[in-house]
């Protein structure tokens, strides 16, 4: 009895250290959505995604990608889903939190099923600032103005990754707050191309002189027919970025075209730690309410 005993031990122990593996490795787990996965006894571990690691030539560095897949990639061969790449998007950062939005809003057919991408960072101040005018910020973040490299690491690294290997559809959402928010409105003003949907919270738009709110009325001038969706939030914020953000909406407001869809929603009874949860959740109502009328 005690060899047969010790026998189901080293099984259980190997089935536990397979699953491990096809949780953590690269291409071994095609269900990432919420759910029980069995393990000993009458305990059992709840999934929220699957992590991985992008060796990044680009950025020169290993950078940790934190993937959700809704409950019906794996039940389905052929369809293909929206990809939202979210900014600060570590477990101990926003990962966790929004791909419970992602998951509640879906379910109650308020937005399509969508995969999640969150971006962990290693160094934030690095990869969502652009080079400062500012000397102030330019002694207090050394490492700053890395946006370039990490723009480009986006556009030819980390989509053609999840493009390759899983079933994505042609809309891309990009989701940043407060420095996550000026990265993305960098890409929005110089890459617009990299994505559909931009959602920017709280935005730190007074980073080096307010440059990037200075570039949104000749860049809306110089591409007048810009088909994107923009969703802009602020919480209750430092006079600076309330100016800020009245400067990007001005500009909006003169000089959008008919194709550019957007809106602003301000949230004077939220701080800039407790925004992120209600204006995702409002920026997918903008982006989806035409389509997803709910339950």
């Amino acid at each position: 009895m005690r060899v047969w005993k010790n026998h189901w031990m080293v099984i259980l122990a190997f089935v536990s250290l397979l699953r491990f593996f096809q949780s953590t490795c690269l291409g071994q787990n095609p269900e990432a959505g919420a759910r029980e996965q069995s393990t000993v006894g009458n305990e059992s571990s709840i999934v929220l995604g699957t992590s991985l690691r992008l060796e990044s030539k680009i950025l020169d560095e290993s950078r940790r990608l934190n993937i959700y897949l809704p409950p019906s990639y794996a039940l389905e061969s052929e369809r293909k889903y929206p990809v939202i790449y979210l900014l600060d998007g570590a477990i101990d950062e926003d990962y966790q939190h929004q791909t419970g939005i992602v998951q509640f809003m879906s379910t109650y057919q308020l937005m399509p099923e969508s995969i999640v991408v969150g971006i962990a960072n290693t160094d934030r101040k690095r990869d969502l600032t652009h080079p400062t005018s500012d000397a102030a910020e330019k002694t207090d973040y050394p490492t700053s103005g890395g946006s370039a490299k990490f723009i480009q690491f986006l556009g030819e690294e980390l989509q053609p990754l999840i493009n390759q290997k899983y079933r994505v559809a042609n809309e891309r959402t990009l989701i940043g707050q407060s420095l996550g928010g000026l990265l993305a409105t960098e890409v929005l003003l110089k890459k617009p191309e990299l994505f559909e949907n931009y959602v920017i919270v709280s935005p730190s738009l007074y980073w080096s002189q307010q440059e990037l709110v200075s570039q949104v009325a000749p860049f809306l001038q110089d591409n007048p027919h810009l088909d994107k969706k923009i969703f802009l939030a602020l919480g209750n914020e430092h006079p600076l970025m309330q100016e800020t953000m009245n400067r990007f909406v001005a500009a909006l407001s003169a000089n959008a075209s008919a194709n550019l869809k957007w809106d602003y929603v301000p949230f004077p009874d939220e701080t800039h730690a407790t925004i992120m949860h209600r204006a995702t959740y409002r920026a997918y109502e903008f982006l989806y309410r035409d389509k997803f009328k709910g339950m």
